[in-house]
């Protein structure tokens, strides 16, 4: 559980922190960044909001593009950012050097399929590991949101429905909603879960809801001028299974806006109120 600290800097009154460790799930090192709010200097119990980033970004993205700092730190959050998947000279990434599948695109779920099985269990990664770590360093508080972002978008709401009881709030911008059905998912799934399609609906959220045993209110923002939307993220396919399950979404077509961090820092501010108003 020993982590070393990589950089950190003074942002909004609080610490802006990147670090790495050893991962005993991913059998690599890995990179994460922590945004510490000026609370957390006298307040050991705050709440962690995780932020699962999209394919080919770092750890690095969302803390120098999003904006989210301030209001975190108005808020009183600990911001956590993942890396995308594991890294290192031996980890496998795509075998064609695609930037779609392999390193920076870990996908969110527990490989199955060798060689990716060895080091691509992302899911229990951000579920389990690298929260224990968080929560032994800098926090003592169980209290968890977690959002992303297209990839990362996908990754929380699977770990929000796969997880009940695990998280307060959960949210996305643009995730693949129906990654089974889409090009993107249909790559991922097929090489690091195997051909056969029985096991995919564990890992998609538009097929997780309708047997979702917890109704945690979830709040998904998509850009209508998004070159992905009807390929790749098929909210519609999320929006039906969510109204056919009764379950409390949210969804908001934002009109003008695309995939860039530009629409994320646009509506950063109501995503990380939405987490505050369930965590503290």
């Amino acid at each position: 559980m020993n982590v070393e600290q990589i950089s950190s800097q003074k942002c909004f009154g609080g610490q802006q922190q990147r670090f790495k460790h050893q991962s005993q799930v991913l059998h690599c090192e890995m990179n994460f960044s922590v945004y510490l709010p000026p609370q957390a200097e006298h307040n050991k119990s705050l709440p962690v909001v995780y932020w699962l980033s999209g394919l080919t970004c770092t750890d690095e993205n969302f803390v120098q593009k999003a904006g989210a700092q301030r209001i975190a730190a108005e808020l009183g959050l600990i911001l956590v950012a993942p890396d995308t998947s594991p890294r290192g000279a031996n980890v496998p990434g795509d075998p064609d050097g695609a930037w779609d599948f392999g390193v920076g695109a870990g996908f969110y779920l527990n490989a199955t399929q060798a060689p990716w099985n060895q080091h691509y269990q992302m899911h229990d990664y951000v579920v389990h590991e690298l929260p224990a770590l968080i929560e032994a360093h800098f926090t003592d508080s169980a209290q968890r949101g977690i959002f992303g972002h297209s990839m990362g978008g996908h990754g929380a709401l699977v770990c929000a429905l796969r997880n009940p009881g695990r998280y307060q709030s959960v949210s996305a911008f643009a995730p693949i909603c129906n990654p089974v059905a889409v090009p993107w998912g249909e790559k991922a799934f097929s090489r690091y879960l195997g051909e056969d399609r029985s096991t995919w609906p564990e890992w998609d959220a538009s097929l997780l809801i309708a047997k979702a045993s917890e109704r945690l209110p979830m709040l998904i923002d998509q850009g209508d001028q998004d070159s992905f939307l009807l390929n790749q993220l098929r909210p519609d396919a999320l929006q039906a299974a969510a109204s056919a399950a009764h379950y409390p979404l949210v969804l908001n077509l934002q009109s003008g806006y695309d995939h860039s961090y530009y629409f994320i820092a646009s509506f950063i501010e109501n995503h990380l109120r939405h987490h505050a108003g369930a965590l503290v």
